[in-house]
């Protein structure tokens, strides 16, 4: 019997780009105006991800970008700038390998054994902070990453359920389909009843895009090794590159990201009319 929940508001799943694109329209009308940083990041790429998210169910993607854009203007995300962050990321416990995958998606590292800061709401700025400068270096037609997180160091202290909890929040909702593919390498035994706990906040399809990896089973590295080239990945994330973390270099980096950052972020802010 057909179902009358099948029928729910903007819920139709489009087959076609052209009803993609339909779907996008319908979107964008039910938001109403947008203006300044707004309209800025509610491209129609942004308003397919949102969508993509929420299984095309426009209603949902609306209710969900409007958190978002809620958040961004709180939050201000793209204000967020390197002196801001220098304190977490000096150790290198997470950063922006010199690396893309085989498909052009960076690729962010992060090192538990590096952690060692204890400030939870500098740890999530600098995760946004991180996303942000990867969004803007992405390739043409390019809109995930790559993550590769090293567990070996990791402990309840490092990262608990709450802020476990956040992240996943962040991640999923503040950054919808940004996510590729993230790569857990060798995680300690104590971290399977702490996933256990924090599982339950993953959507499926984030479920879906993590795997563990264990340097005792080579096995478990193929899914790795048809992403990356491992003679360029560096030995601490199991690939050939001797190459460590270089924290001067990294800064110039990243201070010559914020200047390209706050450029784009000053673009129009308004519809001409």
């Amino acid at each position: 019997m057909f179902s009358s929940k099948n029928c729910a508001k903007g819920h139709h799943k489009p087959k076609t780009p052209a009803e993609e694109q339909a779907k996008v329209k319908e979107l964008r009308t039910v938001l109403g105006p947008l203006s300044g940083r707004s309209l800025i990041f509610c491209t129609d790429d942004c308003l397919a991800r949102y969508l993509r998210a929420r299984d095309w169910n426009v209603e949902k993607a609306e209710k969900m970008l409007k958190e978002a854009l809620k958040w961004r203007a709180s939050y201000k995300p793209e204000d967020i700038r390197w002196d801001d962050i220098r304190k977490e990321a000096a150790t290198g416990k997470m950063y922006k390998l010199d690396l893309r995958d085989k498909v052009g998606r960076p690729v962010i590292g992060v090192r538990f054994a590096n952690q060692t800061t204890d400030d939870m709401k500098g740890h999530i700025k600098h995760l946004v902070y991180t996303m942000e400068n990867a969004i803007i270096n992405f390739l043409p037609g390019q809109e995930q990453t790559v993550w590769l997180v090293d567990l070996k160091g990791w402990s309840i202290g490092k990262l608990g359920v709450f802020e476990a909890k956040d992240t996943i929040y962040i991640v999923q909702t503040m950054y919808p389909e940004r996510l590729g593919h993230c790569f857990l390498l060798d995680p300690p035994r104590v971290f399977e009843p702490f996933f256990n706990l924090i599982k339950r906040f993953l959507e499926p399809a984030t479920a879906n895009k993590l795997h563990f990896v264990y340097t005792n089973r080579p096995e478990s590295f193929n899914a790795l090794e048809e992403l990356l080239d491992m003679d360029k990945l560096v030995s601490e994330f199991g690939g050939n590159n001797s190459s460590t973390f270089n924290l001067l270099e990294y800064e110039d980096k990243m201070r010559q990201d914020d200047i390209k950052t706050a450029k784009y972020w000053s673009g129009p802010t308004k519809i001409d009319s």
